[in-house]
């Protein structure tokens, strides 16, 4: 077959046609002439040859000489391969916007997570004077309630079908998550937010125990290997700790072992029954802070009592403004992280999302001693370098590994 250059831009003249004549005549029917192809059929042809969008190349077109059926399904395989292409181009434009996205959610998760340990240190530096953590978590909690009763209302979020038995299932994971956090603002009033942030690099550790002994889960030998180095570097970070009390390091541990009973009840209790609707990651978690926010309001009556009022703050000597300023943006950064964690663990994997996290410690463990200008000695950098190393290798190997034993 000639290739598209010898078309050129003039005329194609084959060999002559034997003239077409009648059954009776000698007379031709029709006059012997040389076919003639336009440049632009021409052009057409050799870029359906050499693209391969359809079986019929420039020397199968016959040059618009085809039936009338084989012209119709070069037609429609043309409009096919034009179609595909459009989608793939598509595609390619969505992939982008997605990555994007998720991009901004990861965003989103570290400035939204940096700002809450900022305001509320600053909170908890005014508990010492004012130390009241149960009355600074139930204004986080009243916020994030508000933010997620709005956002049914307005239809942002759809709001779910929830039976009691759901209900029943998600009151121990609202009871762990308000200890958790009950206990992670004791801990940020009591020792550096770097400090805390390396003892909550532990997490991995309490995970593995607590499905070992609730679900049954046997780890392998590299992933209990890989809890080493975050048992190592944790140990060595909290003897070169400037700021190291026992009640801050008891208190970010008991925050580990609650927020950890949380993912494991989570797999063990929130399993979809036939009839009932599954809840997404957001509305899940809007339940449990609405849930929270009624389970600790009885406690901070009973136990602190209502302290976050103008009259107490300004009685203690504080700045009731400024006081209260913090207090909701801490309160509002609270919610929006964990809103987006939630939010990105519905797109991506757990591992990913794990990795993302541990990530973000290192991002706030840095930006706070900056911001704090908190004393770090090169051991304890060292020690919280070494735990996060390990959550990372950890967190690669749960990837990697195969299904876990069940007991």
């Amino acid at each position: 077959m000639q290739s598209a250059a010898a078309f050129g831009s003039g005329v194609l003249r084959p060999c002559p046609a034997p003239p077409l004549r009648g059954p009776s005549s000698s007379r031709p029917l029709l006059p012997a002439r040389p076919l003639r192809v336009s440049s632009s059929t021409a052009a057409a042809a050799a870029a359906a040859s050499s693209t391969g969008c359809s079986a019929l190349g420039a020397r199968a077109l016959g040059f618009g000489l085809l039936p009338a059926s084989l012209e119709r399904e070069r037609k429609a395989r043309h409009v096919a391969c034009g179609a595909g292409a459009a989608k793939a181009k598509e595609e390619e434009g969505g992939g982008l916007l997605k990555t994007l996205q998720l991009g901004a959610m990861f965003g989103l998760w570290y400035l939204f997570n940096i700002y809450f340990n900022i305001y509320n240190k600053q909170d908890d530096s005014v508990l010492k004077v004012f130390p009241y953590p149960i009355n600074i978590t139930i204004v986080q909690f009243a916020v994030g309630a508000v933010v997620s009763v709005l956002m049914w209302m307005t239809g942002i979020l759809k709001l779910p079908k929830i039976s009691g038995a759901q209900l029943v299932a998600i009151l121990p994971l609202a009871l762990v998550h308000t200890m958790g956090n009950l206990f992670t603002n004791m801990s940020l009033g009591k020792v550096a937010v770097s400090f805390t942030h390396t003892i909550k690099a532990m997490e991995p550790f309490f995970s593995v125990l607590l499905s070992a002994i609730f679900l049954g889960e046997i780890p392998t030998v590299s992933v209990v290997l890989s809890l080493l180095p975050i048992v190592g570097g944790v140990a060595l970070a909290s003897i070169t700790e400037a700021s190291f009390n026992w009640a801050g390091f008891w208190s970010a541990m008991a925050s580990n072992v609650t927020f950890q009973s949380r993912n494991v009840l989570s797999k063990k209790l929130m399993v979809k029954k036939e009839g009932q609707e599954s809840l997404d990651n957001i509305n899940l978690f809007s339940i449990i802070t609405v849930m929270s926010f009624f389970l600790l309001a009885p406690v901070t009556f009973f136990t602190e009592g209502i302290k976050i009022t103008p009259a107490a703050l300004q009685s203690a000597g504080l700045n009731v403004n400024q006081v209260l300023t913090r207090s909701l943006l801490a309160a509002l950064c609270f919610h929006a992280y964990q809103q987006v964690s939630y939010m990105i663990l519905a797109v991506v994997s757990p591992v990913t999302h794990s990795v993302g996290n541990c990530v973000k410690r290192v991002v706030v463990i840095v930006t706070s001693v900056l911001f704090f200008k908190t004393p770090v000695s090169p051991i304890n950098s060292l020690g919280t370098a070494i735990a996060l190393a390990g959550v990372f290798l950890y967190s690669q190997l749960k990837r990697l590994k195969p299904k876990p034993k069940t007991a």
